[in-house]
Parts: structure tokens; C-alpha cells; sequence
């Protein structure tokens, strides 16, 4: 299989939206592009290496993370009092998201590893991927919150 036929955007959609709704019992809706406009971020970021190599980050805002915190551990909003609770939890999300495109690319016929996953937070920064053959970057919304999820990825070496 030609890495340009397989159907990242499909994957990536699906992959997403089923942890969400299975780990977290929030359903999320597609949305158009929305930028995250001031306060402070997260992102979760996983690689794959091997016959492809590539990333996936999930992007939340940190009120969005800790609401997921909450959810996926089955806690009040409140009772949420560390960073380190909530960037596990991100980095989670990332690794269950990259972990079902890694095993689509393997039964695909793309042998790959999963990286564990890292977190980066703050506020006014950008994550540039260049020369990826194929790229995907979808958003979707929860109540008012916004997720942005991407994925790239290449042949590897």
C-alpha cells in the first residue's frame, strides 16, 4: 500500500472520536478550523517510527484539559489540583489516539513503534511538522471547549 492512498483523515476522525466518547462520555462534533485564542494550552504528542514515521499532537485549551482530567478519572472539576494529574491524563489521550493510528499503519502493512507520550504547555506558541507526505489537522468542540487534533507522517528511513 502507497502511504498516499492510506486514509489518514478517516482514521484520524474515528480514532479520535471514540476515545473521547468511550474513555471520556463526552461527544465531540467536527468543527471548521477555530484558532485557540489567548490563555494557556496543552499539547499531547506521540511519534511513530519505523517503515513510517510521524506524529500526532492533541491540542486543548487548559481548561479543556482539566475538564478531560475530571472525566477520564471520574472526578469533580474541583477536586483536579495538580498539572501533573492533568498532563498524564493529556498525554494519555495522545498515546490511546496514536496508539489506534499506529495499529491502522501496521495492518495497513506499515511496521511502526509508539513513542511515549511528552506534553508542552504555555501560551503563544506554535508546533511547525515540514515534509510529511501526508498530513491531517482536524478540530472539533465540546460545549465551548476546542480541540485540535493533527497527525503527519512519511515513509521512514
Amino acid at each position: 500500500m502507497d502511504l498516499a492512498t492510506f486514509d489518514l483523515p478517516t482514521f484520524l476522525r474515528g480514532a479520535t472520536q471514540e476515545v473521547f466518547d468511550t474513555m471520556l462520555s463526552m461527544e465531540l462534533t467536527e468543527q471548521e478550523h477555530k484558532a485557540f485564542t489567548g490563555g494557556s494550552r496543552i499539547v499531547g504528542s506521540v511519534s511513530l517510527a519505523g517503515s513510517v514515521s510521524g506524529t500526532v499532537n492533541i491540542h486543548v485549551s487548559n481548561t479543556f484539559a482539566t475538564q478531560i482530567t475530571a472525566n477520564m478519572l471520574g472526578m469533580e472539576l474541583d477536586e483536579i489540583d495538580s498539572d501533573e494529574e492533568v498532563h498524564d491524563v493529556i498525554g494519555e489521550l495522545s498515546n490511546m489516539i496514536g496508539g489506534d493510528l499506529k495499529s491502522r499503519l501496521c495492518d495497513a502493512g506499515f511496521t511502526c513503534e509508539l513513542s511515549i507520550p511528552s506534553i508542552t504547555s504555555g501560551k503563544d506558541f506554535s508546533i511547525e511538522s515540514k515534509g510529511w507526505a501526508v498530513n491531517e489537522i482536524v478540530y472539533f468542540q465540546y460545549q465551548e471547549h476546542i480541540a485540535l487534533i493533527e497527525a503527519f507522517i512519511k515513509n521512514g528511513s
